[in-house]
C-alpha cells in the first residue's frame, strides 16, 4: 500500500503535435500545462519514457506538500499506456497514485467527475493505460458532451472546443487544476464532494 511518501504520477491525457493541441481530446495536456505553471517548471523530454515530465512539489509547504510527476505522453493518445508505465516504473509510483486527466464524452462540457478505477468507457488512452497497469488508478473526467447530431465521435474528439465552450474553458481547466491539488492534499472522498458535478 502506498503512502504519504511516495510520489504521484499525474498525467494528462492528449495527442502531440500542435495540429491537436486545442482538440476536445487533448484537454488532459491543457491541464497539465496549467499545473506546470502554478509549480514553476517547464516540461522535458523523458529519457526513459516517450512523454515529456515534470518534477516538483505541488500543495502548500509542509505535511501536505506532495512530491509529482507530471507527465504528458508523446505517444498517440490510444498508445498512452507504454509511457505511463515507463514513468511510474522508473519512478517507483504506486498504482494509486496514478491520476489520469482526460476528456469524458458521458458527462456534460464542463463538468468533472473524479473516481478511482473502474472501466475505460470506450476511451482509447484509458483502455492503452489499464491494459498495461491494470484499472486501480484514478481518473479525473473533464466533460466534454456527446457529439452533435450524427457527428463520429472520433471526428468530435479531435475538433476543437467550439467559440462559445472556449469563453468558459480557461476557468473549467483551473478548476480541474484544482482537483487534482484537492485529491492529493485532502484524498479522493473530499475532492468528489468539492469537485464532482
Amino acid at each position: 500500500m502506498s503512502d504519504a511518501t511516495d510520489p504521484w504520477l499525474i498525467v494528462g491525457l492528449g495527442n502531440p503535435g500542435p495540429e491537436y493541441a486545442a482538440n476536445r481530446h487533448n484537454v488532459g495536456f491543457m491541464v497539465a500545462d496549467l499545473l506546470a505553471e502554478r509549480i514553476g517548471g517547464k516540461f522535458k523530454r523523458a529519457s526513459k519514457a516517450q512523454a515529456q515530465v515534470l518534477e516538483g512539489r505541488m500543495g502548500p509547504p509542509g505535511p501536505l506538500s506532495r512530491r509529482v510527476v507530471l507527465a504528458k505522453p508523446m505517444s498517440y493518445m490510444n498508445l498512452s499506456g507504454g509511457p505511463v508505465t515507463a514513468l511510474r516504473d522508473f519512478y517507483k509510483v504506486p498504482l494509486d497514485h496514478v491520476v489520469a486527466v482526460h476528456d469524458e464524452l458521458d458527462i456534460d462540457y464542463g463538468s468533472l467527475r473524479l473516481k478511482l478505477g473502474g472501466g475505460d468507457n470506450g476511451h482509447n488512452g484509458l483502455k492503452s493505460m489499464t491494459k498495461s497497469m491494470g484499472p486501480d488508478y484514478h481518473r479525473i473526467r473533464f466533460g466534454i458532451g456527446r457529439p452533435p447530431g450524427r457527428m463520429q465521435v472520433a471526428d468530435f474528439v479531435l475538433k476543437d472546443f467550439s467559440s462559445t465552450e472556449r469563453k468558459e474553458l480557461g476557468f473549467l481547466v483551473d478548476r480541474a487544476a484544482d482537483s487534482v491539488e484537492c485529491l492529493l492534499a485532502e484524498g479522493l472522498e473530499r475532492a468528489q464532494s468539492t469537485y464532482n458535478s
